[in-house]
Formats: structure tokens, C-alpha cells, sequence
């Protein structure tokens, strides 16, 4: 039986998603499952996917939708949800498999680390860290990963635009506790980057206050878009 199976939710990385999955090759070698679940891309994402993958599948776009596509067709014990931008550790599998087995525990993250050198990065990437470590509260950046059994008992993402990761972790602890590895992954620092990292920093903050004040999470993803633009 397949222990674990990496699910992609990917939209237009055409660019980026060969060396993605060229990174997950070795799992694929050591057994893991990996899956990939396009949202509608209008580039080559899903003809440089198909010979990396054991499952290359559309969904209706937006990461929670696509998410739970994957997961419907996983055979894995174990679902990893990984943003095709965020690189794994070294024995990735052996951390999440041997982790919730010494603890008992359903679900968890990775700590993150951001690929970048702004100075301002390593404050963003702490924060990260230690607001998960007190809250419970898990971003897709961290690399979420839960048991099959867990994530369907859960319900699955949310059906929502934007904030389903923190959606889904109130979900998942009601279960349990995540399991939080200090090993880091490392994910792309393009978004903080591209747009500034205090404007970005700024921009997170904003929309996580709305939404834990009860703002539509569709109106706040088109909010984020427009500023993202």
C-alpha cells in the first residue's frame, strides 16, 4: 500500500513545475505518490507535468478545489499538500511517516523558511513559525500534511477563494494538534518579492484580520488579486 501521496495544486507554472517535480523524483523512487491537480492552466503546466507524475488531473480552479481532487484520487495513507513553489527537506517522507507514528497525532506541518534575502524575510519567516507554533494554525506554505483518514473525517478544504489552509486547520483541531516539524521547508519568496515585503506583510495581515472578522473569502481573493496586479 502507497504510505504517501504528494498532491501539487498547480495553475499556469508552466515555468517552474519540471524542477518541482524533478525535486520529488526521489520520493517517487522511495514509493511516495505524487499528484498533480491543474485549476485550468492556459500554458504548457500540464504537458511538462504528465511524464513526473503518476496522476496528472483538472479540477475546478482555486488550491481548496483542487486539493480535494487530488485527494479523491490518492492511494496514499498519508496526503501532503505541496504549493509546487515550496521545496521539501531532505527524507521528507521519513519525517511526516516516522512523526505522526511516534506522536499519535493526524496532521501537521513543516516549519518555513523563505527562499530569499531581504532581511525582512527572516522576520516574516519567524512569525510564520511562531504564530503557528502558538495558535495551531498551519499556512499552505508549511507544507500541511494529514492523515487520509483525518482529512476526510474533517471534511476536506473548504470550498472558499483564499484563507481554505486556515480553514482547514480550525477543521483538523478538532482532531488533534498538528504535528509541527522544525525541519523547514523552503518556499519561494517571488510574491514578497514581486510586490514589496512590507506592502505584502502588510497586505496578509489586513486580509487575515478581515477574514477572522468575518469578510466573504471570495471578496477578500479579489482583493488580493487586485493587489497582487
Amino acid at each position: 500500500m502507497t504510505r504517501l501521496s504528494v498532491i501539487l495544486p498547480v495553475l499556469n507554472e508552466a515555468t517552474i513545475i519540471a524542477a518541482a517535480l524533478a525535486r520529488l523524483q526521489p520520493l517517487r523512487g522511495r514509493g511516495v505518490e505524487v499528484i498533480v491537480a491543474d485549476g485550468g492552466s492556459r500554458d504548457d503546466t500540464l504537458a511538462a507535468a504528465r511524464p513526473l507524475a503518476d496522476t496528472v488531473t483538472r479540477a475546478p480552479a482555486g488550491r481548496a478545489s483542487q486539493m480535494n481532487a487530488g485527494a479523491g484520487l490518492a492511494k496514499g495513507e498519508v496526503l501532503l499538500f505541496l504549493h509546487a513553489d515550496t521545496e521539501l527537506p531532505d527524507g521528507a517522507d521519513s519525517l511526516i511517516l516516522d512523526g505522526l507514528a511516534r506522536t499519535g497525532t493526524l496532521w501537521g506541518r513543516f516549519d518555513v523558511r523563505l527562499s530569499g534575502s531581504h532581511p525582512m524575510l527572516r522576520v516574516v519567516e519567524r512569525m510564520m513559525n511562531w504564530r503557528s507554533r502558538v495558535t495551531g494554525i498551519c499556512t499552505g506554505d508549511q507544507a500541511i500534511f494529514a492523515t487520509r483518514e483525518a482529512f476526510f473525517r474533517g471534511g476536506g478544504y473548504p470550498e472558499q477563494q483564499l484563507m481554505e489552509d486556515i480553514a482547514f486547520s480550525k477543521r483538523m483541531k478538532r482532531l488533534a494538534q498538528p504535528l509541527r516539524l522544525r525541519q523547514p521547508v523552503v518556499t519561494s519568496s517571488r510574491r514578497w518579492e514581486k510586490n514589496g515585503v512590507l506592502g505584502t506583510i502588510l497586505l496578509m495581515w489586513w486580509l487575515r484580520l478581515r477574514y477572522f472578522l468575518g469578510a466573504d473569502p471570495g471578496e477578500l481573493a479579489r482583493t488580493y488579486e487586485r493587489r497582487r496586479a
